[in-house]
């Protein structure tokens, strides 16, 4: 009987059907990062080295596992158009023009972590650590 149970949650975890958690991973699950996301981004790259600056992340709407927003930087403005993973725990975005890709962990309800990276002559990697600034107590 226990090797039954073993097989039966070894099965349930590989058609990805058992969070890590403990619980079922359910469509009714998944994660809403609308808000305005504040922290930092750490780069490092070879035309402007390492450096670290304030960033604000708007996602500004949500349909299931997509959504959409901006944000605005020293060198202007970008949308985002991201997706998250099946697991409820991972997201990328991407913007119309960067060449890069950035994947994310969503850390907490209210904290989420995303990284950069681009290859190329302008190469950059780097990560930002946000946190929902509008969050409801």
């Amino acid at each position: 009987m226990r090797s039954r149970l073993s097989g039966l949650a070894i099965a349930t975890a590989a058609l990805g059907l058992w969070s890590p958690a403990g619980g079922a991973a359910l469509a009714g699950d998944i994660p809403n990062l609308v808000g305005t996301w504040t922290g930092t981004t750490s780069t490092i790259g070879p035309e402007k080295g390492l450096r670290t600056r304030d960033r604000t992340v708007h996602i500004t709407e949500q349909t299931d596992r997509r959504f959409h927003g901006y944000f605005d930087y020293e060198d202007g403005h970008k949308d985002v158009f991201g997706v998250v993973f099946p697991d409820n725990t991972s997201f990328a975005w991407v913007t119309p023009t960067s060449k890069g890709y950035s994947h994310g962990r969503i850390l907490g309800p209210d904290h989420i972590a995303s990284c950069y990276v681009e290859s190329g002559e302008k190469a950059t990697a780097g990560c930002s650590d946000l946190v929902r600034s509008d969050a409801k107590p």
